[in-house]
This record gives structure tokens, sequence and C-alpha cells, in this order.
């Protein structure tokens, strides 16, 4: 298993996971990165949940959420930094999943469908996205024999990448993109974001919770490496355990003999011989 490294406090970027949650805390600074990247004002924005996590049904896994909040007009922003870039067509299902959970999570609260509020979730990537020079992508579900329908769902997926090349965003954003890149600037918004990163790097309290909270990950991740090892164990011994039966029941051998040496149970050497049509000498 690899060494899972924890970065140091000091060296944390608005580009990492923690430090991106940290700093998008902050109201002022959560809402007006919001305005600037959709250039439309907002009245004022409310955290639904701290690190939102919602539960998804049955057996599918949850989401925890970065960024969750909601104005006054009952509009629903959901933003995520993206550190990886996951395989093929991941960043796409990823949202279509998101959205879905989000929905989910509204309809639970008592809502009917039609009460759904207006959604936005918007990535920021940290990579190129499609193999073009954009920074921004905008998704509405359009139809397809008319591109001037668009369904009136309420929901909006953005993409913001910092490694794009067009001049297709407004001045403040591509800076403000720049910064997650690790290029800081003059600008108004960069400067106050990183002043405050600076100012949260001095609370010795914040260091020691990342600290307790990476700890906790590693351990984590260390436990579900073993849990892993020994369900790889159970699962050779296992396979093993079948493999002595076959040979077993292919040599003639009577079945109290093959449940001895192979430690299966009279039904799964049963179902093996029927699987293979195989005859079992009682």
């Amino acid at each position: 298993m690899d060494e899972y490294r924890i970065k140091p406090w000091e060296d944390l970027t608005i580009q990492d996971d923690y430090m991106f949650k940290l700093i998008m805390s902050y109201p002022h600074i959560c809402k007006r990165m919001i305005e600037k990247i959709l250039q439309i004002p907002i009245k004022d924005i409310k955290y639904i949940d701290e690190e939102k996590s919602i539960k998804a049904r049955y057996t599918s896994k949850g989401v925890r959420l970065d960024v969750y909040v909601e104005d006054k007009e009952n509009t629903v922003y959901d933003i995520e930094m993206q550190v990886r870039k996951p395989e093929g067509d991941g960043l796409d299902k990823r949202l279509r999943y998101y959205q879905s959970m989000i929905d989910a999570d509204q309809t639970d609260r008592g809502k009917d469908y039609d009460e759904l509020k207006k959604t936005y979730i918007i990535f920021i990537c940290p990579f190129p996205i499609m193999n073009e020079g954009r920074h921004k992508f905008t998704f509405r579900n359009r139809c397809d024999e008319d591109k001037n329908i668009i369904l009136k769902d309420g929901a909006v997926k953005i993409l913001l990448s910092t490694k794009g090349t067009m001049n297709d965003v407004e001045p403040d954003v591509k800076k403000f993109l720049d910064y997650v890149n690790g290029i800081l600037s003059n600008d108004e918004f960069v400067q106050e974001i990183d002043q405050e990163i600076k100012e949260i790097k001095k609370d010795k309290k914040k260091g020691l919770d990342y600290m307790t909270y990476e700890m906790k990950i590693r351990e984590e991740r260390k436990e579900g490496y073993r849990k892993g090892q020994k369900e790889g164990y159970r699962k050779g011994q296992k396979e093993t355990e079948m493999k002595v039966a076959l040979t077993g029941l292919r040599k003639g051998m009577s079945l109290s003999d093959i449940i001895e040496f192979s430690n299966l149970t009279e039904p799964e050497i049963r179902n093996l011989a029927e699987q293979e049509h195989i005859t079992i000498h009682e």
C-alpha cells in the first residue's frame, strides 16, 4: 500500500480540498465568487449544512459536498474543487450523480418534485476539460431538434478549467482561476482570498483540526487496506477449497472425504458437482 502522506498545513493552497472548504466557509468570499462566476447579483446566502453529507438510498454511495449554499431566491449552489481528473467520462457522470443526489435530498425533506429548487453545480477543475481551450462550460438541457428550446427543469451545471487558453471569461474570473493554478495577481478579490488564507494558517487551532482530520483519513485508509487484505485472503482460501473439492469429485472420492479435505459444506459441494455435471459418490 502506498503510504498516505499528510501535506503540511503551511503548504495548503486553495486548490487543496480542505483549504477550499475553509475559505468558502466565509460567506462574503463564497457569495462574491458565485456572483463573479455567474455574473449575477445575489442578495445573501446561507449554508444549508457545513460540508453537507447527502446519503443515497439503499446501497448506493452518498456524496459529501464541499460548499452547499442557498440564496434568498431559494436557488441552491453546490461548488466543488475537483483536484483529480477522472478517467474517461467520469467527470460528466459525476455531475449527473451529484444532481440526482441533491434532488433526492430536497424531495426527502417532504417536498414534491414540482417544488424542486433551481440548482447550480459548479466544478472548479485544475486540469484541461474536453480537450478544448475553454475556461468555462455551461450545460443546460436543450432540445436536439430545436436548440432554442431549453428544458425548464432548473438544473444548471458549470465546469471551470484553470487550464483554459481562450478569452471566454471575465477578467476577474480568469484571475481567480489563475490563482487556483498558483498565480497570484493584484486582483482585489484574489488578494482578499490570499490574505484570508494567510490568516487561516496562523490559527493554531485550525492547523490542529487539519492534522486531526488528516490523521483520521490515514487511519481509515489503513483500516480499509487491512480489510481488503483479509477479504482477499478469504477469497483466495475459498478458491483453494473449491479446487480441492473439484479434484476430489473428479477422482470419485466419497462425499464425506471431500467435506473433510476441502472444508466445504455439503450444499456447497453438491452445488459444485451440479455446475460441473459430476455425479457424487455418496
